[in-house]
């Protein structure tokens, strides 16, 4: 594989993690919201996709976020039988987001963002010698 490959399949994987990141900030977002409706379904954890292809092309395999996927875990369910949205047994439906969980899949998504950026840093830093080696 050639640089300029490796810094394709880099930069296909910052954008895979970079939709990811904003899968999961929505996630974050709307952990605590609630249905409009009562005894309605509240907002629904979204699980973050990457899909890999092969390119032809360059020779490397390339990643790309897919659409997101809904969690079908069950919501969470918290006692207030004043609320107006409150079900007949007086709970009130909470999202299925837990927001550790959440922060651990950020925290992982940009570590691997980084990657991408170190491997892009290392092929820029090696195009750059490989030029002045040129020069010479």
């Amino acid at each position: 594989m050639d640089l300029a490959a490796s810094m394709a399949v880099a930069a296909s994987g910052m954008r895979a993690q970079a939709d990811r990141m904003r899968t999961i900030a929505e996630n974050i977002a709307n952990a605590n919201s609630t249905s409009t409706t009562p005894g309605g379904d509240p907002y629904r954890r979204q699980v973050a996709t990457i899909n890999s292809e092969f390119d032809r092309q360059l020779g490397a395999t390339m990643v790309e976020a897919g659409k997101p996927v809904q969690d079908m875990s069950d919501f969470r369910e918290h006692y207030d039988p004043g609320n107006p949205l409150a079900d007949p047994r007086g709970y009130v439906k909470l999202p299925n987001v837990n927001p550790l969980i959440e922060i651990m899949d950020m925290r992982e998504a940009q570590r691997s963002y980084e990657a991408d950026l170190t491997v892009m840093d290392a092929t820029k830093t090696m195009l750059s010698r490989t030029i002045d080696l040129l020069r010479r």
